[in-house]
């Protein structure tokens, strides 16, 4: 049987699409995503359709399970305690390593933030949160533990949609990333580490916790 030939930039952009959804709390957990309906929501093919949500499965930002649609999984609060629980340890190694430098990819991360239009989705913060934290720890130079936090990324990326309910303003969410980047700099390791933990625990805590 001949499988037909999907153009990437259909697939593509529909993943896009639907990302952006995701991540800005559009879609909320659990709300089923027929392939029918997107499909003529979106005026594609259903193997267009298909290809989209297999990429957001294979991010992790969406889920599968046989007989049923997919769907946005559900990020709970004991998974967010358990993953910063994990998330700690992580970033506390690139605090005591990155201590006293600058990281100009983090850098530029916090300033394509601060140039979001108020009208911007939430999506966007997203993208530009994860950049900024992925880059500091790329900063450290171990492969093994850019392996480890990447292989969190989508789940930290699922529970940062639930902080657009506590960073309304976006304007705290870059001052707060500004505050961290000059502890880090700044440093010494012991003041870098102990600004990151507070960074994670007022950022995560204040949202799972009210």
């Amino acid at each position: 049987m001949t499988v037909p030939i999907q153009p990437l930039s259909a697939v593509g952009a529909l993943a896009d699409a639907l990302r952006r959804r995701v991540l800005s709390g559009e879609i909320e957990p659990g709300t089923p995503l027929p392939e029918q309906e997107i499909a003529a929501a979106y005026g594609v093919a259903r193997p267009t359709v298909r290809e989209a949500l297999a990429r957001l499965v294979h991010e992790g930002l969406l889920r599968r399970e046989r007989n049923r649609s997919a769907y946005v999984p559900e990020v709970t609060l004991a998974d967010l305690d358990d993953l910063m629980y994990v998330r700690r340890p992580l970033e506390d190694l690139m605090a005591q390593t990155v201590a006293g430098r600058r990281v100009p990819e983090a850098e530029a991360a916090l300033a394509r933030m601060a140039a979001l239009g108020a009208d911007a989705p939430w999506s966007d913060s997203v993208a530009e949160h994860m950049a900024l934290h992925q880059a500091l720890i790329e900063a450290v130079g171990s492969p093994r533990l850019e392996r480890l936090y990447g292989s969190l990324a989508a789940e930290t990326r699922l529970g940062l949609v639930r902080l657009r309910r506590v960073y309304e303003d976006r304007d705290v969410l870059v001052r707060e990333h500004r505050e961290l980047l000059d502890a880090i700099a700044n440093g010494p390791a012991q003041a870098a580490r102990k600004a990151v933990a507070a960074h994670l625990g007022h950022s995560w805590g204040g949202d799972t916790h009210p």
